[in-house]
């Protein structure tokens, strides 16, 4: 996939000879020249997947693996996150994680002892032992309370949620996917555009 521009971000074999390929296009860091700032990120398109699927073909014909359809895609909004560079990528994105075990006691009683599942902002902090690590940051609502979904409107008179933060190492993780949350609330003025221009 490198050759072609590309990166190879999930790859499934699926019942009745379902080859499924997901792909996206490589990042190049938070500090990279070729994209000027505040560039949107490209997204892979119907064309992209259509020439990955025309190279795919003929390669896997020359290495005879069996397959009886192919299906290449764009990770799409709940895209997973696999490794170190991925969760570096979308820093500040909200994400959800499934933890291998729950948290227990370690959660300091603020969650469930059971919970393993967990909406919240992706962010990397130092520990104490100055090893970079990651957390996720969600407002906890209080107990039988249910949280605003997104976009919906939250009365002035209701007081915050306090904040919670959850620390955690990649090998802790059992899946970790960005949070599919769509705004059809249309386009929305930029934030240092003026009413006085």
């Amino acid at each position: 996939m490198a050759g072609l521009g590309y990166d190879l971000v999930e790859i499934e074999r699926s019942a009745g000879g379902l080859l499924r390929v997901t792909i996206d296009f490589p990042w190049s860091g938070p500090t990279s020249d070729a994209v000027a700032p505040g560039t949107p990120e490209a997204f892979v398109t119907v064309e992209d997947c259509e020439k990955v699927t025309r190279q795919l073909q003929f390669a896997l014909e020359v290495d005879s693996v069996d397959y009886k359809r192919l299906e290449v895609s764009s990770p799409g909004i709940d895209r997973p996150l696999r490794n170190e560079q991925d969760f570096e990528r979308f820093i500040g994105e909200v994400v959800d994680i499934t933890l291998k075990a729950p948290m227990g006691a370690a959660a300091g009683g603020q969650v469930a002892a059971n919970r393993k599942k967990f909406r919240g902002t992706l962010e990397r902090v130092a520990g104490a032992d100055g090893a970079q690590g990651w957390q996720i940051v969600w407002n906890q609502e209080p107990e039988g309370k249910t949280a605003p979904k997104p976009g919906q409107k939250i009365s002035k008179k209701r007081a915050p949620a306090p904040m919670q933060a959850l620390g955690f190492t990649l090998d802790e993780l059992r899946e970790a996917r960005l949070a599919p949350i769509v705004d059809f609330k249309g386009r929305r003025p930029k934030p240092d555009m003026t009413a006085s221009e």
